[in-house]
């Protein structure tokens, strides 16, 4: 048999059962719809996809901004507090700082007692973190840890050195609580002008 006649053949049957055509439409249609369906359950399910892993990273973002915020918290809770207490460790600075030879002989049990007292403070300051800024003179000055107070030309130092130290300044962990306070060279002065006579 040929090809042409088996093509006929089945035209035939087509022709001669209208219900089978039909069935074939809607077995291509429900094909098509079915495929149709698969595709935007396809798209659903990457959007479905993509949003989880949106949210996951929202999450993931805000888990370590809390535990940012917690370290912080833990570091720096303190700070207030600290630039309070820092006008007591100034005092106790002051006092000692004005012990005369007669008041250390005449009251050894008071200047021992201020010593200690003072030393336990900045044990406490160390305990949480808060050290002191203390330049020494023919430093650098450094803006984000001094404040110039006064500059002056002093002779045989270079503009920005440290020239005196008038108060210590103090940090928390890697934040300034107080700068310390510095007088800074404007350099050497220059000689005046050699006169003509």
């Amino acid at each position: 048999m040929g090809k042409d006649r088996l093509d006929e053949m089945q035209d035939e049957a087509f022709l001669d059962d209208p219900e089978a055509v039909d069935a074939d439409d809607e077995e291509i249609t429900d094909a098509a719809i079915e495929a149709e369906e698969v595709a935007a359950l396809k798209a659903e399910n990457g959007e479905l996809k993509d949003r989880l892993l949106r949210a996951l990273a929202d999450v993931e973002n805000i888990r370590k901004r809390g535990e940012r915020d917690r370290r912080d918290a833990e570091l720096y809770a303190a700070t207030r507090f600290a630039r309070d207490l820092l006008s007591v460790h100034d005092n106790f600075d002051r006092a000692l700082d004005n012990i005369t030879d007669e008041l250390r002989d005449a009251a050894p049990g008071l200047i021992e007692g201020i010593e200690l007292t003072q030393r336990d403070l900045l044990n406490v300051f160390e305990k949480h973190k808060i050290v002191r800024v203390e330049p020494a003179v023919g430093e650098r000055f450094d803006p984000k840890q001094h404040q110039a107070m006064f500059e002056a030309p002093v002779p045989g130092t270079k503009a920005g050195d440290i020239i005196q130290v008038m108060n210590v300044g103090f940090m928390i962990a890697d934040r300034l609580l107080r700068p310390a306070q510095v007088g800074v060279s404007a350099g050497s002065p220059t000689p005046p002008p050699a006169s003509k006579e």
